[in-house]
């Protein structure tokens, strides 16, 4: 049996603060394990921007909210840094959160809800991070059979980063969370 040791940064607080730190430890082991798709989570392009500097040369898909998701009609996102992105090889995803139909997965209704709140113990972007993983497998913006490092956080900016192993939402059971890199206390 190996044994690995693998060093998670911790973080006290949420926020901004930590998206620089968050981006730069997620680029430097997606360099080291050779992982060539990232996949962010960004609402009003804060996180997308910074990802967008950092992630050059890399599969970058960024992960927004859906359109009306606190207003609606209204994307947070903005169309301009939408277009920007995209000009720069970026993908862009505005689709409907995958946890929004994962009651389904097992006919009781409440594994979702399970599921969801079991991810959270983690973090807020622990769920996101995972959440938008299947997202980006279900668009077919990440293969299901190589690992991605995954970035979420916790309202605003980012603080977690997690290398994981894709699965599309309806076999979400099949999604292997492999590493921890950067999360909240």
């Amino acid at each position: 049996m190996v044994a690995m040791l693998s060093e998670v940064t911790y973080f006290e607080e949420t926020g901004y603060e930590n998206t620089d730190e968050t981006l730069k430890i997620a680029k430097s082991h997606a360099e080291k394990a050779r992982i060539r798709s990232v996949v962010v989570a960004s609402t009003t392009g804060f996180t997308a921007q910074k990802a967008a500097e950092v992630f050059k040369g890399f599969s970058l898909i960024v992960v927004t909210h859906v359109t009306g998701s606190r207003e609606p009609d209204v994307q947070q996102f903005p169309s301009d840094l939408r277009e920007k992105l995209e000009a720069e090889r970026v993908k862009v995803l505005t689709a409907a959160h995958a946890f929004g139909g994962v009651d389904r997965l097992v006919s009781s209704g409440s594994v979702g809800r399970i599921i969801i709140d079991t991810l959270r113990m983690f973090c807020e972007g622990m769920k996101v991070a995972v959440e938008i993983t299947a997202m980006a497998a279900d668009a077919g913006f990440v293969r299901t059979d190589e690992d991605v490092v995954s970035i979420a956080g916790t309202g605003k900016g980012a603080d977690t980063a997690i290398v994981i192993k894709p699965a599309i939402s309806r076999r979400l059971f099949n999604m292997r969370i492999k590493k921890i890199l950067a999360k909240p206390i």
